[in-house]
């Protein structure tokens, strides 16, 4: 079956390649990770075709012989110079396709063009207990770092209703703001100083490299963003000084998502110890029960070994409810 298998390249991908593509997902993911819900066709469409920060895409379509599309295959190259050794792979087959060689070619794909383009870590990301942890370890990838996902629910009765009271208890030195899309540029530089801060987190064994954030690149997110639809919102602290000492972001998918995806969250170091990742976190929930009534759940994760947000998590009512391995796989030079 693998010879009758066409790899196609998808140069420009086209309305259809992106409703092909979201059918694979949908069919893998509902097999593996049931429960989590698939991105929908115009996210896809949107990601297949929309550029990406400081990265640029290769992607491939897998096609049995009669047409149809078994697997997908995703490779996120990154540009910067932290992170210029860098790729990201999203790999996908069709259950009923699957040990049938379509997965192992597209792989081969993708580590040629790591090599092509002198990368020598990939990582990528699989459920735990899934076949597609079992088809990372027979291929040579080891498991770098394990992830705990988090979900929280926001009916009024949850069990996080009565820490929101958090939202309202202000550190002495300590104000609250926050925005939707891009940061007011007489914050930018700030909440740049404040990402600066995400390249102590907890990344296990990868070879994950670092990124330097300014102003220009936290503008230049945010319309990454907006240009594939989707709403990001940010809730931080600052201190009287005007430090941003703190802040947290949450995703909201195109459409009317019932789920919100955690982005960041991020204490500078200088200012741990307050309470602050806390206090952010909660003003956020607070905040989309205000604005965004129709999110009934948001999910975040963290890495197992990030004991502190956590335990900030758990507090809030975050509980979790599974988790995913990060696999690398050490790319020989040509």
């Amino acid at each position: 079956m693998s010879e009758h298998i066409h790899l196609l390249p998808l140069h420009r991908p086209s309305v259809t390649d992106a409703a092909a593509w979201h059918q694979v997902v949908a069919a893998s993911m509902a097999h593996d990770v049931p429960g989590v819900p698939p991105p929908g066709p115009g996210h896809i469409h949107a990601q297949l075709t929309k550029p990406a920060l400081d990265s640029h895409r290769l992607t491939w379509l897998a096609t049995a012989a009669d047409g149809t599309a078994v697997a997908v295959a995703g490779l996120r190259l990154f540009t910067s110079p932290g992170q210029d050794h860098l790729a990201e792979l999203e790999l996908h087959v069709t259950p009923a396709h699957r040990r049938l060689g379509a997965g192992s070619r597209l792989l081969s794909a993708a580590v040629a063009a790591c090599r092509t383009e002198s990368r020598r870590a990939l990582i990528t990301q699989t459920a735990a207990g899934s076949p597609g942890e079992a088809f990372c370890e027979r291929w040579g990838f080891r498991r770098a770092m394990t992830l705990d996902h988090l979900l929280m629910r926001l009916d009024p009765t949850g069990a996080a209703a009565h820490l929101l009271q958090a939202a309202d208890t202000e550190p002495p030195g300590y104000r609250l703001t926050g925005w939707t899309g891009t940061v007011p540029d007489r914050l930018a530089d700030a909440l740049a100083e404040a990402k600066n801060a995400m390249n102590d987190m907890p990344v296990g064994d990868l070879d994950y490299g670092s990124v330097a954030w300014d102003g220009d690149r936290v503008r230049a997110m945010a319309q990454v963003i907006a240009d594939r639809g989707d709403t990001l919102l940010t809730t931080a602290a600052v201190h009287d000084d005007g430090t941003m000492a703190g802040y947290t972001e949450i995703l909201l998918p195109r459409g009317t998502p019932a789920r919100a995806q955690q982005y960041d969250t991020a204490v500078v170091p200088a200012h741990r110890g307050h309470g602050l990742g806390l206090w952010v976190k909660a003003a956020m929930v607070r905040r989309l029960r205000a604005e965004h009534p129709g999110v009934t759940e948001i999910e975040t994760d963290n890495a197992e070994d990030n004991v502190h947000m956590l335990a900030v998590n758990h507090r809030l009512g975050f509980r979790s409810y599974r988790r995913t391995h990060q696999f690398q796989l050490d790319v020989p030079a040509p």
